[in-house]
């Protein structure tokens, strides 16, 4: 596997990508508190016959924690950028969560760049989100998140959960992947940025931002829609939605999975990824 880590400057700050592979790139975006961690599992299964690309968004990861815009329009132009920089035309975008609807933005804003359109249990379908990322948006989070991020609190949590491992519990992929989102909300700058992340595309009543305004411009993009039905951040009927919206979208749903399917059955992931890229 030809993996490279990559540290480049965009507008000034330090931005983190996993740059793998030859061939048609593949251009994968997380969503909130996750990084490039999120998809390096594929990469194996990918990178020999395409170009793997997976940045830590601004705010997250190894990126810098800017001060300023963390609008889906901002990280669209982020990724644009970092797409100029590596003389690559055009993409097929994956975006899961808060990256699908950066991955619907860039397609309104740059559609001539987008050679396909992955969406993994998409923001931007309606209102309906978490009411745990709903209390991110409430006034006074900033002063209750340190509290509950402390370390006095992580390790008691981390205590518990190695009791109930010694009595045959296994975390799921979903629940590792949570845990480490929320630890990095330990770090004062990213949960600057996690907050302002969040609040620029939810408000206490759900998502703020639609994708309907915008994905007319964006149908003649083939779209592969794919959602976990046990899904507890986004309901799974919001993939409903998206089918509806974009005519010719192709809809997978993982039967049992939650909100991270591409980690709970990462195998038919990349095979119904690979099928999607060579139709």
């Amino acid at each position: 596997m030809n993996t490279r880590q990559r540290t480049a400057i965009l507008n000034g700050h330090e931005f983190s990508y996993l740059d793998s592979g030859k061939g048609p790139a593949l251009l994968f975006i997380h969503g909130l508190t996750g990084s490039q961690r999120n998809w390096a599992h594929l990469v194996d299964a990918l990178d020999h016959d395409h170009r793997v690309l997976a940045p830590d968004l601004f705010g997250h990861g190894a990126s810098a924690k800017v001060i300023g815009d963390y609008s889906l329009g901002a990280h669209a132009a982020t990724l644009r950028d970092l797409l100029d920089m590596l003389g690559i035309d055009r993409v097929t975008l994956i975006g899961h969560s808060f990256g699908g609807g950066i991955a619907m933005q860039f397609s309104y804003l740059f559609p001539e760049r987008v050679e396909r359109l992955v969406l993994v249990d998409s923001g931007g379908m309606g209102r309906d989100v978490s009411a745990l990322l709903r209390a991110a948006t409430l006034p006074g989070a900033e002063l209750v998140l340190p509290v509950i991020t402390s370390s006095w609190v992580r390790g008691r949590v981390e205590a518990a959960a190695r009791i109930l491992t010694r009595g045959g519990w296994q975390a799921s992929p979903e629940t590792t992947e949570i845990w480490r989102g929320f630890t990095s909300l330990a770090d004062t700058d990213t949960r600057r940025a996690f907050l302002a992340t969040t609040r620029a595309v939810i408000d206490p009543g759900g998502q703020t931002v639609t994708a309907h305004d915008h994905l007319p411009m964006a149908i003649q993009i083939p779209t592969l829609v794919v959602w976990g039905t046990k899904d507890r951040m986004i309901p799974a009927w919001h993939a409903t939605t998206a089918h509806q919206a974009i005519a010719g979208s192709r809809v997978e749903l993982f039967v049992g999975a939650g909100h991270f399917p591409h980690l709970d059955d990462p195998e038919r992931f990349a095979e119904v990824l690979s099928d999607f890229m060579a139709s």
